[in-house]
C-alpha cells in the first residue's frame, strides 16, 4: 500500500496543501502525476490514484477550495492563478516536469499552465475542459450558466444544483426548447428545497466564471512542447462538457479520445457519481504511455 504524506506550500495568498503518494524524486525514470479538478478537491482523485501504486501521485487542494486556505481576502477563482499555483508546486516538487490528468475546471488551469509555462509538463490529459469560447452556441452557453446562478441567487443549494445538473444534461445545443423548460425541482435529483442562506459555493456562484470564460491560446498551446490529449468520456455524448470537450480538441487541431463512463467517470462510488475507475484508470494508463 501507497503511503500518502501531505504537505503544505506557502505561497502568496494562499497555503496550498497537496498530498504525495510515492517518493520523490520519483523512481522508474518516470515522471510525477499530478491530478487535478476545480472546484474538485484532492479526495476526489482516490479511486483513480489507487491505480497508480507504480507512480507517484501528487494531488492538491487548489486555493480557496478544501484545506488550502486563502489569505489574500479574494473569492474568485480564476485559471491564471490557478495555473501560477500550479507552477510553484512543481517547482517544489523538484521533480519536474510532470504528467498532469486534469478533470473540468482543473482542466481548463492545466491548459492555462501549459500556455504559461510549458516546460512544467510532459503530457497533459485535459479530461472535458468546461469552455464556452469554443462551442458554436457560446452565448446561449452563458445564458444557462447564467440561468443555475440565478436559481442559486433566488432558492439556494437545491435549486442552483438542479438547474445546474438541467443544463449539463441537456443533449446538444442550448436552444429555445431548453430555455423554454419550467425550473426542475430538487427533489427529482433527490435534493432538498431548504435554503441555509449561503450563496458563496464555487460551483454555483460567480466566483468560478473565469474558468467557463477562458479562451484558449490555440498558438501557444500547439508550439508547447507539452503532448496535449483531450479526453471526452463516451456517456457524455452530446451534453455540454463533451462538446466543449469536442471544440477544444478541434481548436487545436486533433480529435478528443474518448474514455470510459461520464464527466465524473473517474469516481468511486463515495461521491454518489460513481463512474468506472478501473476501466478509466486503465485507459489513462494506455494514454499516458503511449506518450
Amino acid at each position: 500500500m501507497t503511503t500518502t504524506q501531505t504537505h503544505t506550500l506557502a505561497v502568496p495568498g494562499v497555503d496550498l496543501v497537496y498530498d504525495v503518494r510515492g517518493p520523490l524524486p520519483p523512481s522508474g525514470g518516470r515522471p510525477a502525476l499530478l491530478m487535478i479538478g476545480q472546484p474538485m478537491t484532492a479526495e476526489g482523485f482516490t479511486a483513480l490514484a489507487a491505480h497508480f501504486t507504480d507512480r507517484t501521485v501528487v494531488t492538491y487542494d487548489p486555493r480557496g477550495l478544501g484545506r488550502s486556505i486563502r489569505t489574500d481576502g479574494r473569492s474568485d477563482h480564476t485559471p491564471q492563478q490557478q495555473a501560477a499555483d500550479l507552477h510553484l508546486l512543481i517547482e517544489a516538487l523538484d521533480a519536474g516536469p510532470v504528467d498532469v490528468f486534469a478533470s473540468s475546471g482543473g482542466a481548463v488551469t492545466a491548459l492555462e499552465l501549459v500556455a504559461t509555462h510549458p516546460g512544467d509538463v510532459v503530457t497533459l490529459v485535459a479530461h472535458e475542459p468546461p469552455i464556452n469560447a469554443v462551442l458554436p452556441d457560446a452565448t446561449a452557453a452563458e445564458r444557462a450558466r447564467a440561468g443555475f446562478y440565478e436559481a442559486y441567487q433566488a432558492k439556494g443549494t437545491g435549486a442552483g444544483m438542479a438547474a445546474f445538473i438541467a443544463m449539463t444534461s441537456w443533449q446538444g445545443e442550448f436552444t429555445d426548447a431548453y430555455f423554454a423548460q419550467p425550473a426542475p425541482d430538487p427533489a427529482m435529483f433527490g435534493m432538498s428545497t431548504d435554503d441555509d442562506g449561503t450563496r458563496d459555493d464555487p460551483l454555483l456562484s460567480q466566483s468560478s466564471w473565469a474558468i467557463t470564460d477562458y479562451r484558449p491560446d490555440a498558438g501557444r498551446l500547439t508550439a508547447a512542447p507539452t503532448r496535449i490529449v483531450i479526453a471526452v468520456g463516451e456517456e457524455s455524448a452530446g451534453t455540454y462538457t463533451a462538446r466543449t470537450a469536442l471544440g477544444t480538441a478541434a481548436l487545436l487541431g486533433q480529435e478528443a479520445v474518448v474514455f470510459p463512463s461520464h464527466h465524473g467517470g473517474f469516481l468511486g462510488g463515495e461521491f454518489g457519481y460513481a463512474g468506472k475507475p478501473e476501466e478509466f484508470a486503465a485507459r489513462l494508463r494506455e494514454v499516458l504511455d503511449a506518450g
